[in-house]
Order: C-alpha cells, then structure tokens, then sequence
C-alpha cells in the first residue's frame, strides 16, 4: 500500500503532467487540478462541463469511424465551445465529412479544420509536436502583463504550427502571440483568440 505523502505526491506530478501536455484528452485527478482550473479560468463552470462533454462526443465520433481512423490522425481539442481539429489526412473528404458532424454535436458554436491532407506524421514529428507545445506553455510564463495567467492559453502544435486558444484581452494576445513567434521550432502561430474587455 502507497503512503499518503508518496499518494500525494504522485497525484501533483500527474496533475502538473496533464496541465502542461494537455490537449490530447482529459486527466482528472481527484478534483484538484479541475479545482484549480476553474479558478484560474475566464470561461464558466458551465462552459468548462461542456467543453468535456463536447470533447468526449467528438472522440466517441472520431473513434467510431472506421473510414476516419484508416485515413486519418485527427486530434481534437475545445475551448470556449469552439472546435479545433489537427493532424493529417489521406484525403479531404474524410475529414470535412468528420468536421461536419462534429459541427452538429450540441453547443458547438465553430469548428476550425486545421487537418492537412498528406501522410500521417511519424512518431518523431509527433514527439517533436508534444515537445514544442510543452516550451511553448512554459515561454508563456516570460508575458509580464499584471494579472495575465499563462494557464489561460491552450497550446495545441502540428506539424510546427502552434494553434493558441484561450479568452484573452487584445494586450495579452499580442504579447502571448509576439512571445510564442520566438520559440525554436514554431513555424507557423495560429491565433484562434476570443476578445474580452476585462
């Protein structure tokens, strides 16, 4: 049986894992590391149970489909009730046909289909991807704006285009947009943004 201390200790590196390669699916911990999303988070509690339940919808879908998982790599994330897909395809069709019926999943207000047609990437280029989402993550904490929280940026990259989401005033946009262009490795940045006043 795990001590408690050594219990503990295991749960803070899960959660710290999960919150800096997120984007590939949910990790909950015991309630801790939701806890502390919600309350680093601008969107709502509501919101924050429907993008899950948006997300789990579209993987149920993505996965059910045959025609999708042998053509296809699709990863799917969701912020703010807005869909972001990524990854490669054999052909547009099998995609577009998949983004269409992830459109219609319930309180989904857009689908963004950043899915390229093309070979599927190697376990590499895929490596690389986690890697340059985890710098990006940690070059957000360089942003010095009072009261900006990095938390608030979802970091999603494909292929070396780093797709950024996240509810964020015009001022912290610019400066997340101007910090991520200088990581090594970002070929391209993607801002799918939604403005709020403060």
């Amino acid at each position: 049986m795990m001590k408690p201390n050594a219990l503990a200790t295991r749960a803070i590196i899960l959660g710290l894992l999960a919150l800096m390669l997120g984007g590939c699916g949910a990790v909950v911990i015991g309630g801790a590391v939701a806890t502390a999303n919600v309350a680093h988070d601008r969107r709502t509690a509501g919101t924050l149970v429907e993008d899950q339940k948006i997300l789990l919808e579209a993987i149920s879908m993505r996965d059910a489909d045959d025609a999708l998982k042998k053509q296809a790599n699709v990863g799917i994330d969701v912020f703010n009730l807005q869909v972001l897909l990524t990854g490669q395809a054999e052909n547009f069709e099998v995609v577009e046909a998949f983004r269409q019926r992830v459109a219609g999943i319930q309180r989904v207000r857009a689908v963004f289909n950043e899915v390229t047609v093309g070979a599927e990437s190697t376990w590499s280029e895929a490596t690389a991807d986690a890697y340059l989402t985890a710098r990006v993550k940690v070059a957000l904490f360089n942003v010095k704006i009072d009261g900006f929280d990095p938390t608030r940026v979802t970091v999603t990259s494909s292929q070396g285009s780093v797709y950024l989401m996240g509810l964020l005033t015009p001022t912290e946009a610019d400066a997340v947009t101007e910090e991520v262009r200088f990581v090594s490795g970002v070929k391209r940045v993607v801002k799918l943004f939604e403005y709020i006043d403060r």
